[in-house]
């Protein structure tokens, strides 16, 4: 089999997946339509023990309302239970998450979730297929088409997306200046090691858990890996904390730092655009 040919099966093959993954959209059977989400109220949190390990994040109890009995459940993150809770406060509203008639199967999740249509999978195989008509023009028509296919959608794709990008910039903005400030303590270290089985060294992983209270009086206990200067040595040093009232959990020791990275961020997309929209730019020019 040639490399035409190839290519040819290959993009027949990711076309059909993404047409069967619509599908399944439409009749509304994909895991995301199959699974249940719900809103639960975290209850109780414990404070993680001093050189313990952050994996399975901060413990938590965490009720919900069942909507088939509408009765309270409750339950903890023990076990795989879906992402790390990272910031924990007794009040605050996370996801919950189980596949229907499952309820024993739950998730978490770090914030309550809309339902999903379940698209992910069908739109990465549709990329799929798009690389692979790319390549199919860049070997059927000669290697510019790759410049062209690659860069000009793509930078389309991207200068789209940049207004969103400098929205989501400045609203970041406005919420670190209008944060407040008050005192908190690092309450734990945690130290994980890793063993690397193939090369046979190991790998370290320090994690200050930071504890706070709101101006609101509202207690957080959070993991902190950035802005910590050696976190190894920092248990029971006191820290400044900026957080913006209506969500804690995204709170920073630098607010100078952030707002440096959000301006970088959108620097990097301006300038990918500029890449892809160049890279499109000299393949049409070499036709």
């Amino acid at each position: 089999m040639g490399w035409d040919e190839f290519l040819v099966v290959w993009c027949a093959v990711w076309g059909v997946v993404a047409l069967a993954g619509y599908g399944m959209s439409l009749a509304g059977v994909t895991k995301a339509q199959r699974t249940v989400q719900l809103t639960g109220r975290i209850e109780q949190v414990r404070k993680p023990r001093h050189g313990g390990s952050r994996a399975g994040g901060i413990w938590v109890v965490v009720s919900y309302r069942d909507p088939a009995s509408g009765q309270k459940v409750t339950v903890t993150n023990d076990g795989e239970r879906g992402e790390t809770i990272t910031s924990a406060w007794e009040g605050r509203e996370i996801g919950v998450s189980h596949p229907r008639g499952r309820p024993h199967a739950y998730q978490f999740s770090n914030t309550p979730e809309e339902p999903s249509r379940g698209l992910g999978w069908p739109i990465f195989a549709l990329f799929l297929v798009y690389v692979g008509l790319v390549v199919l023009a860049a070997v059927g028509w000669g290697w510019p088409w790759a410049l062209i296919g690659s860069g000009g959608p793509l930078a389309v794709a991207a200068a789209v997306h940049l207004p969103g990008t400098i929205r989501a910039k400045n609203r970041r903005i406005e919420k670190l200046a209008t944060m407040d400030t008050v005192q908190g303590r690092v309450v734990a270290v945690l130290k994980d090691v890793k063993t690397n089985q193939n090369e046979g060294g190991t790998s370290t992983a320090i994690t200050p858990v930071l504890s706070f209270t709101t101006r609101e009086g509202t207690a957080v206990t959070a993991h902190c890996t950035s802005n910590i200067p050696n976190p190894a040595r920092a248990y029971g040093r006191d820290i400044t904390v900026h957080y913006p009232p209506a969500d804690p959990a995204g709170f920073t020791l630098d607010r100078a730092a952030e707002h440096h990275s959000e301006e970088r961020d959108v620097t990097l997309h301006v300038l990918l655009t500029l890449a892809l929209a160049a890279t499109a730019a000299v393949g049409i020019a070499m036709l």
